[in-house]
């Protein structure tokens, strides 16, 4: 997932000309206690659906909880060390992978490597990879993993269920937070003049972006022009303003339709929460026409490019999605220091920046369980004074300072889901609360070339062509050909940079808790050395001196091979300087990064070197005598 020079340059041009043109001022975004946020929502905002609390099973609150505070205890979730702009950052939360078995998620040039759900099937029943304890833990978040697939397709009609049974908790949640703290586009002077527009690329932006925006630094705006089809199919209707394409539920009786119930400082729209009074609907939408209005002369007309980081064409979510991967985080606002200031609309502290969540399958959702926890006098967040107190979403059409954004207040066990385009057209963040926060974000991962069985089939074709004397066990190359060749190379390279070295630097800090992948990470390891008796084999056919038709092809061999040593020789370098970077030395040992495979240069188990120098320079004289 390499990021070009190119595609960085012009987001950092694109945050300084939206932070110059927007000077002192703050783009307003309504919270639910101000005057239009349910058209706000409705119309720029359609593809998000909260699911509140007390519309879950409440034993499923209770496995899920207890899971995450086993996971915490048992020293699970760590803080990744990733990758930005040419730099290591330690994320600001802390973060464990869960999954279906062999699967892999990847994020800022960083691999993390699912533990697996541990449901009582074939692929893992039997293996005792883990304790009792952390195997229930895996399993309750399997249930809810379960509970998101089969919910989340209910909501193809909108988000308008409704169920009376938790209506009142609803409301009485919003009541106790209605009319306190900085709501909506109000700003206090402290907002307004923390994030100075005017700095030299708009300077909190900058250093938010490398510090905060850990979660996505991809934009995946173009990727979601395909229409989706199935259970995820929408109905196309560009805004003369958004241009976005909102979903439009029917009208069913007992279903409201979009807007129509949700009043002026009500919860917005809820799955399990009961239809609310009214509001004019004039003065809704007055109160957002205004808002746009306000802000017509601020609009970034140029779009973000596409930001897709796997080379193939980007897989569409057709029918019903089935989550792979839940990423599971830990924030806790009292040990995140100089946790930044929302720079565009004075929302509150950051807890993630914004972000697009990258690496996923194209218009699937995103289903996220939050828990809020108690602090130390037995309160969660939603117990504090105003709106602020609570963890909250911030939402914002991407790169877009004419449409309003938007907060969501989050109770604890509180459940949203982003549908449709929603994550590639939109940017969400984190603002954070008083109290610590899990949150469990269950994605569909575009894992075309990030699973188990995908690198496993990638090295019997390297494989493929090594021949293995049965009696005396030596190796030769069975074709000789420069695609062929070039093909080994390619997948040479890719097991070890994006497999072993990856999962040695901190895939394997998880073996602990669980050795799922210690067995597969150790066969991939052995057929990696294979590969490196097959690049010897490669050099010692270029180095031949023939004559004839067998030679012709030896100039393109030995360029092909240069390139692939090249590269190998560079990254080796840039992951040894990763692991013994002064921010990897901070990290206790059974979290810091391994240099492996790593082998000295008299190594008899090894046919070539780790130091490839030597051997580059060979291959270059080569090419100057040819």
């Amino acid at each position: 997932m390499k990021r070009s020079g190119d595609s960085e340059g012009e987001k950092r041009r694109k945050r300084r000309k939206l932070l110059q043109e927007l000077g002192d001022q703050k783009i307003p975004f309504l919270g639910p206690s101000d005057p239009g946020y349910q058209q706000l929502w409705d119309s720029s905002y359609s593809g998000l659906a909260l699911r509140r609390s007390l519309s879950l099973p409440a034993g499923l609150h209770a496995r899920v909880q207890a899971a995450l505070f086993t996971l915490r205890r048992k020293g699970c979730l760590l803080r990744d060390l990733v990758r930005i702009r040419e730099r290591d950052v330690f994320t600001a939360v802390s973060r464990a992978l869960l999954g279906e078995p062999g699967h892999t998620y990847r994020y800022l040039d960083t691999r993390l490597f699912a533990i697996p759900w541990h449901r009582e099937d074939a692929e893992v029943k039997g293996r005792r990879c883990c304790d009792p304890e952390f195997r229930a833990a895996c399993q309750a978040l399997c249930e809810l993993n379960g509970f998101f697939c089969a919910d989340v397709p209910l909501l193809k009609e909108g988000d308008r269920l409704t169920r009376q049974q938790s209506a009142t908790g609803a409301a009485e949640a919003e009541a106790k937070r209605g009319g306190e703290g900085d709501t909506g586009s109000k700003h206090s002077d402290e907002s307004r003049n923390s994030e100075g527009g005017d700095s030299e690329e708009g300077d909190a932006e900058s250093k938010h972006s490398e510090e905060w925006d850990v979660e996505s630094k991809h934009s995946e705006e173009g990727c979601s022009g395909s229409k989706p089809e199935g259970g995820w199919e929408t109905e196309s209707k560009p805004s003369s303003e958004e241009g976005e394409s909102r979903q439009v539920p029917k009208s069913e009786p007992g279903v409201a339709a979009a807007g129509s119930q949700h009043g002026e400082g009500r919860p917005p729209p809820a799955l399990g929460g009961a239809a609310l009074r009214p509001a004019p609907p004039r003065a809704r939408e007055k109160a957002v026409a205004q808002l746009k209005h306000s802000l017509s002369d601020h609009h970034l007309e140029d779009r973000e490019e596409q930001g897709c980081s796997q080379p193939s064409p980007r897989q569409v979510c057709a029918g019903p999605a089935e989550f792979n991967v839940t990423l599971l985080n830990y924030m806790d606002p009292a040990a995140m220091s100089q946790l930044k200031d929302e720079p565009y609309y004075g929302m509150g502290k950051m807890a993630v920046g914004w972000h697009h969540d990258e690496n996923l399958i194209s218009h699937s959702p995103v289903a996220v369980y939050s828990h809020s926890c108690r602090n130390d006098k037995g309160e969660s967040s939603e117990g504090g004074s105003g709106e602020k107190a609570c963890w909250r979403i911030g939402l914002k059409v991407a790169w877009d300072i004419r449409t309003p954004g938007l907060t969501l207040p989050l109770e604890s066990g509180d459940c949203y889901y982003m549908r449709d385009d929603l994550n590639s057209t939109h940017q969400h963040c984190v603002l954070a609360g008083e109290s610590a926060r899990f949150s469990s974000t269950h994605r569909v991962a575009e894992c075309s070339t990030g699973t188990l069985t995908y690198i496993q089939s990638r090295c019997q074709e390297a494989l493929s062509n090594l021949h293995t004397d049965p009696e005396t066990g030596s190796h030769s190359l069975l074709a000789l050909l420069p695609t062929t060749l070039r093909h080994c190379e390619e997948i040479h390279n890719e097991v070890e940079f994006e497999w072993l070295r990856q999962y040695w630097f901190q895939g394997q800090r998880f073996a602990r808790f669980c050795s799922w992948w210690t067995g597969p990470m150790e066969q991939l390891e052995k057929d990696w050395k294979l590969m490196e008796t097959m690049t010897l084999l490669f050099l010692d056919t270029v180095e031949e001196e023939e004559v004839g038709q067998e030679a012709e092809g030896r100039r393109d061999m030995a360029e092909i091979l240069l390139s692939a040593l090249i590269d190998r020789q560079q990254q080796r370098q840039t992951w040894r300087d990763r692991c013994h970077s002064s921010l990897a030395q901070t990290l206790p040992p059974e979290e810091a990064p391994v240099d492996w495979p790593f082998w000295g240069a008299d190594d008899p188990n090894m046919p070539l070197p780790f130091d490839l120098a030597d051997i580059i320079n060979r291959v270059e004289s080569l090419l100057w005598r040819m």
